[in-house]
């Protein structure tokens, strides 16, 4: 399986990056293709601008020329792993305009679905499971990605994962690594 691994972190040496690269070892080691996409080491500019508003009187639009790269990108393969911190309970404000702009009108919903059945979204989140459940943060979460955007766009096999604690100290670090290296035997 080809897989499209998109990471959105400022920096390269992140938590989140250690997970990114798991993830990708433990997937060319099954045999997997993996194709990075580091959207701020790429400059991919989140920005909705009008090319690339969605048209709802207009299903097959054709949108700026960065859109139908990334479009081209994710069809070359067969599955998407989104690998994330956690900001503000959701996605970074790149990776939120990445899937804003790229999954669009036409493409992924609208007369169309997604074009690929497996879809991943691994989170990083700071604070310790139970502070986001206290919260509702996690349930938040999981309306929002999992049903709002990729039951949204008719992935079927999607999966929201979010590893807790990131900011609690080495034994959430490991914890989070350890985990991470589970979840990625069972892409």
């Amino acid at each position: 399986m080809k897989t499209l691994l998109v990471i959105a972190h400022p920096r390269r040496n992140s938590l989140t990056a250690r997970v990114a690269e798991i993830f990708a070892g433990s997937l060319e080691g099954n045999g997997h293709e993996v194709e990075w996409a580091d959207l701020l080491e790429e400059n991919f500019d989140p920005v909705m601008r009008e090319q690339d508003e969605p048209d709802w009187d207009n299903s097959r639009k054709r949108y700026s020329a960065e859109v139908q790269r990334e479009m081209a990108r994710i069809e070359r393969n067969d599955a998407t792993l989104m690998i994330f911190p956690v900001y503000w309970w959701s996605l970074p404000a790149l990776l939120k305009g990445w899937v804003d702009r790229v999954w669009n009108n036409g493409w992924a919903y609208g007369d169309a679905v997604f074009p690929q059945r497996r879809v991943w979204m691994i989170g990083i989140a700071g604070n310790r499971a139970e502070g986001f459940a206290a919260k509702g943060y996690d349930s938040a979460m999981q309306t929002q990605l999992d049903i709002g955007t990729l039951d949204y766009c008719g992935v079927r096999e999607r999966r929201l994962e979010l590893l807790y604690g990131s900011i609690e100290g080495q034994p959430f670090v490991d914890q989070i690594l350890i985990d991470a290296k589970r979840i990625a035997s069972e892409f």
